[in-house]
């Protein structure tokens, strides 16, 4: 009987790495469980895009009657501490506190607004509505709690995942930082599909009572998860926290460390790609569940799994990039592929309402994920790839920044772009999806406005023979 369970456990733990994406990162000494307990964090993430980006947009805008393009700003409203990342990362870099932590401190700051905002959030969601007894109330109360609580979970977000990365980082080699990186965005999306289906399921019979209970089961979820993800992962440098109190010497600056990144080869222009390519798959985040609900008629349930859809492609597509990247494949060349992938996808996207296919509308948010994931992995470990080792946390943080913000700007315009359309009325009344099919073709400028970007960088690779590398050859 126990050789029978030697055998199984080799087995798994042979097949493990294999099939699934970056597992093979672990080592004795960070064993994959301790891993996978500190991507929790990813996971708590994940949860709140979900809510934020998915089931919320469509419930506000569908069950709650709320303008698209006020929701759009609402959901938009994280990205004014987006550029703020690059600094936390930096900060993070340097920090030491008492204790010797460094990210620690910063993790668990974000968790406590993430948990704030999601505490007050659907209170202040009803209010903005002008549900039951708060309809008639002053406009300020509503437009501005729900202001808050958007920005309280945006600011935890932004602070969580930025630190929560760095922190994966430093338990690790350089030359392993990538696939941890990987890793992490893969349970965010393993967060992300398992939260779209938990939230259907639960709102499956909407009220607003039951909007409430999701919501702060999810901030209570939120505290559990990080305190475990903490627990005895970031060592105490009682070194670092001493020399902390004594030193007296010179610490960088933020500014000094930034010209130092930007001045590598092609960083800025990197930036420029990361920027328009998010911003071309982001403006599709605030409308594909309303464009599902109002056009093709799908339930608040059905919608909402639509970020497991999304999420899943995008899983396929970290698999596929980490497949690629590990033999040796161009990570902008693999970020090129992802956008090119868009377009056919939005053109899917676009052509189900004319059809009145809800299969091709899935079909089409699932390959806009696949192409979502290998853009994101590509440019992520090209902006590793860019920085040294000591400068981990602003690469990401710049990464994050820009890809925050691009996202939050391709919502808020998308629906604006859309209630301006639908507020003129006539062909807009007789066909429901006229309002979206332009925000869908501006999605599709985006994305050929980064390959176009992105062209110069590759260039050099494409005439050096260096797309791809076999596995097992050497350099």
């Amino acid at each position: 009987m126990l050789n029978y369970r030697k055998v199984a456990l080799g087995t798994l733990a042979r097949i493990g790495p294999r099939f699934m994406p970056f597992a093979d990162v672990a080592t004795v000494e960070i064993p994959l469980a301790r891993l996978l307990r500190l991507s929790l964090f990813q996971v708590t993430v994940g949860m709140a895009l979900v809510l934020l980006v998915g089931t919320l947009n469509r419930v506000m805008i569908v069950e709650l009657k709320v303008p698209a393009a006020l929701v759009g700003i609402m959901i938009a409203l994280p990205i004014v501490f987006a550029p703020f990342r690059t600094l936390i990362g930096f900060r993070s870099d340097n920090f030491a506190s008492a204790l010797g932590w460094r990210r620690i401190p910063y993790i668990w700051k974000g968790t406590m607004l993430q948990f704030g905002g999601f505490a007050v959030m659907p209170f202040a969601l009803l209010v903005l509505s002008g549900y039951g007894e708060s309809a008639g109330g002053p406009l300020w109360v509503g437009h501005g709690s729900a202001a808050i609580a958007f920005l309280l979970v945006g600011a935890g977000v932004h602070m969580v995942q930025t630190v929560g990365l760095a922190l994966a980082t430093d338990l690790f080699p350089v030359e392993d930082q990538p696939k941890v990186v990987g890793l992490m965005y893969v349970m965010l999306l393993l967060g992300m599909i398992v939260s779209a289906i938990v939230f259907g399921a639960l709102l499956e019979n909407y009220s607003p009572g039951r909007l409430i209970q999701v919501i702060q089961g999810a901030a209570v979820v939120t505290i559990v998860l990080n305190s475990i993800a903490l627990w005895k992962q970031e060592p105490r440098d009682r070194l670092r926290a001493r020399s902390l109190a004594t030193s007296s010497g010179r610490k960088p600056r933020f500014s000094e460390s930034w010209a130092g990144f930007v001045r590598g080869r092609g960083a800025l222009r990197l930036l420029v790609v990361i920027g328009l390519g998010t911003f071309g798959f982001g403006m599709a985040d605030v409308l594909l569940e309303p464009y599902g609900g109002q056009v093709l008629g799908l339930s608040v349930a059905q919608t909402t799994k639509l970020t497991a859809v999304f999420a899943a492609g995008g899983l396929v597509g970290f698999a596929v990039a980490w497949r690629v990247l590990g033999r040796g494949g161009s990570p902008l060349v693999v970020s090129g592929c992802g956008a090119l992938l868009g377009l056919p996808a939005f053109g899917a996207i676009i052509v189900s309402s004319q059809l009145q296919a809800p299969g091709l509308f899935v079909a089409g948010t699932l390959v806009a994920g696949l192409g979502a994931g290998l853009f994101g992995h590509g440019t992520l470990t090209a902006t590793m790839r860019a920085a040294p080792k000591e400068q981990v946390g602003l690469a990401l943080g710049a990464w994050g920044a820009v890809q925050a913000t691009a996202a939050g700007l391709g919502v808020a315009l998308a629906g604006i772009v859309r209630d301006v359309i639908a507020g003129h009325g006539g062909i807009a009344l007789e066909n429901p999806a006229v309002p979206y099919i332009p925000v869908f073709i501006v999605e599709m400028l985006f994305l050929a406005l980064a390959m176009i970007a992105l062209y110069p960088l590759v260039r050099p690779q494409v005439a050096a023979g260096r797309i791809e590398k076999p596995a097992g050859t050497t350099v």
